[in-house]
C-alpha cells in the first residue's frame, strides 16, 4: 500500500513542469527551447523532436522509455546546438561584466609608463604629492652600471602590467646627494607610499642572475609584498577559458 502510494507521489511530481536533477534541468530546457522557438520558423518535423525530448513518458510505457532513452539522433543535435551566436554574445557579455567590475574596483590614479625624474626636487615632489594610496617605486641608476640597464627595461614592462603603481627612475648624478649615490650601491631601488619610505634595496643587481628580466623583478618585489595584485589576470583567465571553449 505504502508503495503504491508512494509511487503515485513520485508520477505526480514528474508530471509537473518543474524538474530536479540533471535529467530534470535538461528536460525543462527543453520545454522552453520548444516554447520559445517562433511557430513559423520552425519546421513541424523539428518541432515533433522537441516536443517528444521535452515530455518523457510514463515508466511503464516500454516504448516511451526506450525513445527518451534512445541516442540522440542528428537532427536533435543540429537543432539544440545551432545557436552559436548565443554562446558568443554569452562570452561577450561575460567579459564585458569583467571588465566593468574591474573598473569599479580599480581605484586611484593609474600610470602605465616610466616616468624619468629630472631634478631631485622633481624627485621630493614626486614622493611628497603623490596620492597616499599609490606606490611609488624608484629605480636610481646611473649609465654604465652593470644591471641598471635591465633594471630600467625590467621597470618598462612592469608599468604595463601594473598600471596601479607609479614607476620611477632617476639618474644619481641628479639626485641632490650623488655621495649617498655612489656607483658601489647601484642600481638601488626605493619604495615609497604615503610619502613614507618602505623599502629600500642596494646593489639589487646583485639579487639576480647575470642576465634578469622583468618577472625575476616582479617576483623579487612580490616576495616583499610591495606589488599590489594583477588587475590583467582575471580578465586573462577568462580570455583563455574562453578560447578552450
Amino acid at each position: 500500500m505504502e508503495e503504491a502510494k508512494s509511487q503515485s507521489l513520485e508520477e505526480d511530481f514528474e508530471g509537473q513542469a518543474t524538474h530536479t536533477g540533471p535529467k530534470g534541468v535538461i528536460n525543462d530546457w527543453r520545454k522552453f527551447k520548444l516554447e520559445s522557438e517562433d511557430s513559423d520558423s520552425v519546421p513541424p518535423s523539428k518541432k515533433e523532436i522537441l516536443r517528444q525530448m521535452s515530455s518523457p513518458q510514463s515508466r511503464d510505457n516500454k516504448d516511451s522509455k526506450e525513445r527518451f532513452s534512445r541516442k540522440m539522433s542528428i537532427q536533435e543535435y543540429e537543432l539544440i546546438h545551432r545557436d552559436k551566436e548565443d554562446e558568443n554574445c554569452l562570452r561577450k557579455y561575460r567579459r564585458q561584466c569583467m571588465q566593468d567590475m574591474h573598473q569599479k574596483l580599480s581605484f586611484g590614479p593609474r600610470y602605465g609608463f616610466v616616468y624619468e625624474l629630472e631634478t631631485g626636487e622633481q624627485f621630493l615632489e614626486t614622493i611628497e604629492k603623490e596620492q597616499k594610496i599609490t606606490t611609488i617605486v624608484v629605480h636610481i641608476y646611473e649609465d654604465g652600471i652593470k644591471g641598471c640597464d635591465a633594471l630600467n627595461s625590467s621597470f618598462t614592462c612592469l608599468a604595463v602590467e601594473y598600471p596601479m603603481v607609479k614607476f620611477c627612475k632617476i639618474k644619481a648624478s641628479n639626485t641632490g646627494a650623488r655621495d649617498r649615490f655612489s656607483s658601489d650601491v647601484l642600481p638601488t631601488l626605493l619604495v615609497y607610499k604615503g610619502g613614507e619610505l618602505i623599502s629600500n634595496f642596494i646593489s639589487v643587481s646583485e639579487q639576480f642572475a647575470e642576465e634578469f628580466f622583468a618577472g625575476d623583478v616582479e617576483s623579487f618585489l612580490n616576495e616583499y609584498g610591495l606589488l599590489p595584485e594583477r588587475e590583467i589576470h582575471a580578465l586573462d583567465q577568462t580570455n583563455m577559458e574562453e578560447d578552450i571553449e
